[in-house]
């Protein structure tokens, strides 16, 4: 198993506990896939920004459908989601 140096929450400052922050009023937690990008707060960032789009944007599926597909993926790949 690879090993990623990450900043857990209770030790991210400025721009990254934001995020954090963020994460956890919209999830209630703060996802590992956050966390993996601790480092570089500013990729992060467009990370969500880029998820947002694409489950919130306008698209030709519904988001029900985009959901289902995020699902059936992780599942897929055996991730949590």
């Amino acid at each position: 198993m690879a090993w990623i140096k990450i900043v857990e929450p209770e030790a991210a400052e400025g721009p990254l506990k934001q995020e954090y922050e963020s994460a956890l009023k919209r999830a209630g937690s703060v996802a590992n896939i956050l966390k993996v990008q601790s480092l570089n707060p500013t990729t992060l960032n467009r990370c969500i920004e880029f998820y947002k789009v694409v489950m919130f944007g306008e698209s030709a599926l519904s988001r029900e459908d985009r959901e289902m597909l995020a699902t059936v993926v992780s599942q897929t790949n055996r991730c949590f989601y």
